[in-house]
């Protein structure tokens, strides 16, 4: 007969963390693919201006919202514009990171799971530079928008020319949208908080950042909602079918032994 003092994960089904070192392998070469993948498709200024035109005039015929209007309250006031900028600058990478890291300390299984999910999110987002490159809104005189991190600071890209650490011509899809996206899915999904839906929060300030920042444009949004949508109904979330209670604590036992100690 098994002791009540037994550990809870021993408990047969109970989801073991996948490996330390790997992981942080795996997610630091997440990270790089996203920040230096898109930089292999550079050198198609004059297709991503005229395909920055092409996405201005689809956007008026779908009679979808201006983002002049989104920067123009922005810029009711130093103090907001510059929030903004500091936001798109300072809260993508620690915020997907930090949400990564609880994940894997609470709910492993959860964590491997939108592991799997940003992943191939990422690696279908870095195609679309190569077949579709597309200059920002703050880049297409045409759209009435000013670069507010040049004018306003803090600014995370150098001019399009001597920019070597980012492709500046690769704005579709807005992966800043579709990780924070994720991230508030992956908390609502895994936690049961009454207030768990404010996590939508996140993804809401974030839209409308990089489109009053003149950094997006909706549909580069709209594509990224796409693919994360594509990406959630190939890889589905863990099933939660019961709970044990050791030490004080409640933890997850899944539907799926297969994954323990699994990083796949």
């Amino acid at each position: 007969m098994r002791s009540q003092s037994e550990p809870a994960s021993a408990e047969p089904g109970a989801i073991a963390r996948p490996p330390l070192v790997r992981e942080f392998l795996l997610v630091a070469g997440l990270f790089l693919v996203y920040k230096f993948g898109r930089q292999l498709a550079t050198g198609h200024t004059a297709e991503a201006l005229h395909n920055a035109h092409r996405i201005w005039d689809l956007e008026r015929t779908l009679h979808l919202p201006s983002e002049v209007d989104v920067q123009s309250a922005l810029l009711h006031g130093d103090t907001l514009v510059r929030l903004a900028n500091t936001y798109y600058a300072t809260v993508h990478f620690p915020a997907t990171l930090a949400f990564l890291v609880w994940l894997y300390l609470k709910r492993p299984a959860h964590y491997v799971w939108a592991r799997r999910v940003l992943a191939l999110v990422t690696a279908a987002a870095l195609v679309l530079p190569f077949t579709f490159p597309l200059a920002p809104p703050r880049m297409l005189a045409a759209s009435g928008l000013i670069d507010t991190a040049r004018v306003y600071g803090p600014s995370v890209y150098g001019p399009p020319s001597s920019d070597h650490l980012s492709n500046q011509f690769a704005a579709m899809p807005s992966l800043h949208f579709g990780w924070a996206l994720m991230v508030a899915i992956g908390l609502i999904v895994a936690t049961r908080s009454r207030w768990r839906w404010l996590w939508l929060l996140h993804p809401a300030i974030t839209l409308l950042v990089i489109v009053g920042t003149a950094n997006h444009y909706w549909l580069d949004a709209i594509i990224a909602t796409a693919m994360l949508g594509s990406a959630l109904a190939l890889i589905h979330p863990p099933h939660r079918t019961a709970t044990t209670a050791a030490r004080g604590t409640r933890r997850l036992v899944s539907e799926e032994p297969a994954l323990v100690g699994a990083g796949r």
